[in-house]
């Protein structure tokens, strides 16, 4: 079951609300066969986490099946760069890191329970099969918690950021469970940054002989030792506004690449390829990750929730082009300080 992005909390109707997790969703199933973790598109995940699979064996009963995000926690927050480098292909590095920073799973729905589907059943009663079932729980199996307080809501909204969460859920008490379907509301917190536009990518359909279109614009902050730093990018364009921006942005394209800052990137011989904007990943799945660099010239606002690091952990909006800023401007002391938050304190609320 997904969600759809709302600008605030309800304030009226019959809503549960809980913490947004920013990790891996997943389900977990335990049945006849074992245990089994999916991710959303299907995908196993067993082989990345064995501390998960081992703990799913032991707490929970055959026929059950969990929906809930898995999370790396550490006393200062939520640890997203160190879930991704779970996905690793070599088993030894996998266990290496289990043993160094554990996975946690944190469970907020249930599916299957005595190998019936409790899909059909209101959110409000699946809660509490939840919470019986997990009543003895312990790490790192986790309950997510909940309230049906929109004041508090809207306390962990402003502060569980600094802990590395990602806004709050609202779902309807009566609701089913409802699989693909957006269902649920996500609030998350929007900011906006100017950025420099220091490249672009194609988009799909020119890379396969279409006309010229953008397929997303690379972005870069300066750090304060005057380094611009790769910190996303933003694809947030209908069609008729790619082939636009592939006309405006024909010029930027002359000898970009002279004193571009990122003129390292280009060689297949940098080795810093966790920060190039063109570099694949385990999940590119075989996507066309090139680039085209831009002359240092153009400046554009764009929304973003929040960072992971020194990067924008999602795409990015865009909202607009920044004619009057100066791609100097572009730094990271015009973001918004988030204060820590103990994760702690999240899994007590």
């Amino acid at each position: 079951m997904l969600a759809k992005v709302a600008a605030d909390l309800p304030d009226g109707g019959d809503f549960l609300f809980e913490p947004k997790w920013d990790g891996f969703r997943a389900i977990v199933f335990h049945d006849a066969d074992g245990v089994r973790i999916q991710s959303r598109d299907a995908k196993p995940l067993d082989r990345y986490f064995p501390d998960l699979h081992a703990a799913f064996a032991n707490a929970l009963p055959l026929g059950c099946a969990l929906d809930g995000e898995i999370v790396v926690a550490t006393p200062s927050g939520l640890d997203f760069d160190a879930l991704q480098q779970r996905v690793h292909p070599a088993a030894s590095r996998v266990a290496r890191l289990a043993a160094e920073q554990p996975a946690a799973f944190v469970a907020f729905d249930i599916l299957y329970l005595g190998g019936a589907s409790c899909m059909p059943r209101p959110q409000a009663e699946r809660r509490l099969l939840l919470e019986a079932l997990l009543a003895g729980a312990e790490p790192p199996l986790r309950l997510t918690p909940l309230t049906i307080d929109l004041g508090l809501a809207r306390r962990w909204l402003r502060d569980f950021e600094g802990a590395g969460l990602d806004g709050v859920m609202v779902k309807p008490a009566e609701a089913p469970y409802q699989p693909g379907k957006r269902a649920m509301l996500k609030v998350k917190h929007v900011r906006t940054a100017d950025c420099v536009v220091a490249g672009f990518r194609w988009h799909k359909s020119t890379v396969d002989g279409g006309p010229a279109a953008v397929g997303s614009l690379l972005l870069g902050l300066y750090d304060g030792a005057g380094v611009l730093q790769h910190v996303g990018m933003t694809a947030s364009f209908g069609m008729a506004m790619r082939r636009a921006l592939a006309a405006e942005l024909a010029a930027l394209r002359s000898r970009a690449l002279a004193g571009h800052p990122w003129a390292c990137w280009a060689s297949d011989t940098n080795d810093d390829a966790r920060r190039m904007p063109g570099a694949r990943s385990r999940w590119s799945s075989g996507k066309d990750a090139s680039w085209e660099p831009l002359r240092i010239e153009r400046v554009c606002e764009v929304r973003y929730d929040h960072l992971q690091g020194d990067r924008f952990r999602h795409g990015t909006t865009f909202m607009r082009w920044r004619l009057d800023k100066s791609p100097a401007e572009c730094t990271y002391e015009q973001l918004e300080i988030t204060p820590p938050y103990e994760i702690a304190r999240v899994f007590r609320a």
